[in-house]
């Protein structure tokens, strides 16, 4: 439920540039002063996630904290786990702005950032002061003028995998030219022998998930499934944002860029459900794409996801939407006679396949 402050904040951030609302919003996190969620905790929340214990499946998504900065925060905010990212080797700057651009009529975002970030070397020295306790994993990306991509990806790991949970290797953002050609089979394997290389030779192993996007067809996703399983990876996000438009109604609807929230949600659950049939339970499935509401949750959950995480929302909603969408979920569990969350994972894909 949103407090009076956190609606007049979210107020007063609507009406600003969306990027430098963003930044504002972190600068709160990062001095403690944004108005944070009351924590939800359940036994029936709890998730295993890649050998990972979280107490809830609900993490932020890469790219609401690109750079490391608000941790801290974050970490205090609620969520069962936390991406930061995307990271590139060297620091980028990112494609022109404005590049950010609030479609409220549709609850959704396009952005054109391009992976613009501090680069690894600074973000691995604020990862080195991350709170303890909180589950804190790294997108992983590649600078848009490299000669090697795949051996990017793998610098990122090199360079922060000792300070990480796990690790995502994102072939699947549309503002980087040609990146999700990587999403091929021959160009997708050699990839994830150049990551997995690097992850072998951490103080630390760590589970590697791929995040792949919301445009790919049934062969292309078990081509997908096949390579990730033979890599050894420990789980797959679906999805990323997706370049279709179609139903929008904001005037900024053609913006170019990746679009994500609420139009997002019935792509990338099919997705997600195909996928869980693809791969039969062997491994586990993050639900990402348009969450805003506890029944978007469950439906992701029993579409075959084992963990979520949202961003768009959090835009729309603020922080006090971890809370809501933990104790409805919590309710639905109960409901339905489900102790855990694993009890729920993919017991009704139908609405999706």
């Amino acid at each position: 439920m949103r407090t009076a402050m956190e609606r007049a904040g979210m107020a007063l951030l609507g009406r600003m540039d969306p990027e430098r609302a963003h930044a504002l919003a972190l600068a709160g996190l990062r001095a403690g002063l944004a108005p944070l969620p009351r924590r939800v905790v359940s036994p029936r929340l709890e998730v295993t996630l890649a050998g990972l214990g979280l107490p809830n499946p609900l993490g932020v998504a890469a790219g609401f904290d690109k750079n490391a900065v608000a941790l801290a925060g974050i970490c205090r905010a609620g969520f069962g786990f936390v991406e930061v990212g995307a990271a590139t080797p060297r620091p980028q700057a990112g494609n022109p702005r404005p590049r950010l651009f609030r479609l409220a009529e549709d609850g959704a975002v396009i952005n054109r950032f391009g992976f613009n970030n501090d680069g690894a070397e600074a973000i691995a020295a604020r990862l080195t002061r991350r709170p303890a306790g909180c589950i804190v994993g790294l997108n992983l990306g590649a600078n848009k003028d490299s000669a090697d991509r795949a051996g990017d990806f793998a610098a990122v790991l090199t360079t922060c995998g000792a300070y990480l949970d796990f690790a995502t290797v994102n072939v699947s953002s549309p503002n980087t030219e040609r990146l999700r050609e990587m999403q091929g089979p021959a160009a997708l394997r050699a990839l994830l022998a150049r990551v997995m290389e690097a992850r072998a030779a951490l103080p630390r192993p760590i589970p590697i998930f791929l995040k792949i996007a919301p445009e790919l067809g049934e062969d292309e996703l078990a081509a997908v499934a096949e390579v990730a399983q033979a890599a050894g990876l420990a789980a797959i996000i679906a999805t990323n944002t997706t370049l279709a438009r179609e139903g929008l109604h904001s005037p900024q609807a053609g913006e170019a860029g990746g679009l994500s929230g609420a139009p997002l949600f019935e792509r990338s659950t099919r997705v997600l459900a195909r996928l869980a049939r693809l791969t039969g339970g062997a491994m586990p499935l993050i639900g990402v794409g348009g969450i805003a509401s506890a029944a978007d949750a469950y439906a992701k959950i029993r579409a075959g996801a084992t963990a979520l995480q949202l961003y768009t929302a959090l835009a729309f909603r603020g922080l006090s939407l971890v809370s809501d969408i933990l104790e409805g979920l919590d309710a639905r569990l109960a409901r339905d006679g489900f102790a855990t969350v694993a009890e729920a994972v993919g017991t009704d894909p139908g609405p999706w396949l």
